[in-house]
């Protein structure tokens, strides 16, 4: 018997990205509020175009995403050169990393936070360093006190995944102060489409004159695009050049392309579906909070319950009642917000849910 191939010695307590289970049907019905997906379908409009392109397939896309990249600038009033595409913001992100990170180097975050970014990170051969939450925020002075001279980049999800919650403008201009001008920082905006609270800057403001800033946005949650992965970053000339170097050819495919700039085009129709979810996350932290339970102001798609121990029961109880939940096994459960069919139903199961967060 041949001895097995030899891989990577990372890989070996690296776990896979998990995606959000689906539960199963109870009495007909089973909602899925575990992925922080929009509930709503692709517009009218959108869905033809997407049509349309299908017919094409047989082409491969355009490898510079030229359109795409002329609309995202155009509706984001930023240079062309500073946009640059990919996979989902999970494989803009990935990008930034292999274009930035390498053995010996440091990339510095918040944890918890967004899960993709241990395992990306160990993937170039750098070395996380993460620094805890304080109150579910992040704690910017502790991380800007734990910046060394091998940091090379640090991710700031805002609003954070899975807390929910956001961090300032004074607080995130300070610290960006603090950050020497050979670090690059990512401020991670996926779901920029759903913060209504004023004092939280919108990271294409405080990009443009730091060069060492640049900001991650996705079409997956807001603009409902999630099974077409798409995401784009926008950054000075040198940041977004290296991110279009290192993507995978042609890895933003001919439906995701159109699908976007229609999407784009259909802005003010989609940021009302925005609103109804905005509406509906206010509804379910009110009748959280009513119930008892602990819930972090949120400014995304979710809501964040902190069980600790209670986290693997609390998830089963959701599965068994027909909705599953993004649990984070001992520490807590993420809820997206769906139709208000899916989220009566979690509120239900949380009302009757012993131990409250």
């Amino acid at each position: 018997m041949s001895e097995a191939p030899r891989l990577r010695r990372i890989l070996d307590d690296m776990p896979g990205y998990k995606p959000g289970a689906t539960a199963q049907a109870v009495g007909g019905r089973s909602f899925k509020l575990s992925s922080n997906e929009s509930p709503f379908g692709p517009l009218p409009s959108v869905a033809k175009v997407i049509a349309e392109a299908a017919l094409e397939v047989n082409r491969y896309p355009d490898n510079g995403a030229e359109l795409l990249t002329a609309a995202i600038a155009g509706r984001f009033g930023v240079p062309a050169d500073h946009v640059a595409v990919g996979c989902g913001s999970v494989g803009v992100a990935q990008q930034l990393l292999t274009a930035v990170a390498e053995p010996g180097a440091e990339v510095l975050y918040a944890w918890r936070s967004f899960e993709a970014y241990p395992g990306l990170t160990a993937l170039t051969g750098a070395t996380s360093v993460q620094v805890p939450l304080t109150g579910e925020r992040h704690d910017l002075d502790s991380m800007a006190a734990a910046i060394t001279p091998h940091t090379r980049l640090i991710f700031v999800c805002n609003p954070n995944n899975p807390t929910g919650t956001v961090v300032h403008r004074d607080e995130l201009t300070r610290f960006l102060d603090q950050v020497p001008p050979d670090c690059l920082v990512v401020l991670d905006e996926a779901y920029r489409e759903y913060i209504r609270d004023e004092s939280v800057p919108d990271g294409l403001e405080l990009y443009r004159d730091r060069p060492n800033v640049a900001v991650l946005r996705t079409f997956s949650k807001a603009y409902g695009l999630a099974g077409l992965r798409v995401g784009f970053v926008v950054g000075h000339p040198a940041v977004a050049q290296a991110v279009r170097k290192t993507m995978l050819t042609f890895t933003v495919n001919s439906l995701a392309q159109v699908a976007a700039v229609a999407s784009l085009a259909a802005e003010e129709e989609l940021l009302e579906r925005v609103e109804a979810t905005v509406k509906e996350r206010t509804r379910v932290r009110e009748a959280l909070l009513a119930d008892g339970w602990t819930v972090p102001p949120s400014e995304a798609n979710f809501v964040w319950l902190r069980l600790g121990g209670h986290t693997m029961d609390f998830a089963a109880a959701c599965h068994r009642s027909g909705v599953s939940v993004r649990p984070f096994a001992g520490e807590g459960a993420r809820v997206s917000v769906g139709e208000p069919e899916a989220n009566d139903l979690f509120l239900a199961v949380a009302r009757a849910f012993p131990h409250r967060a």
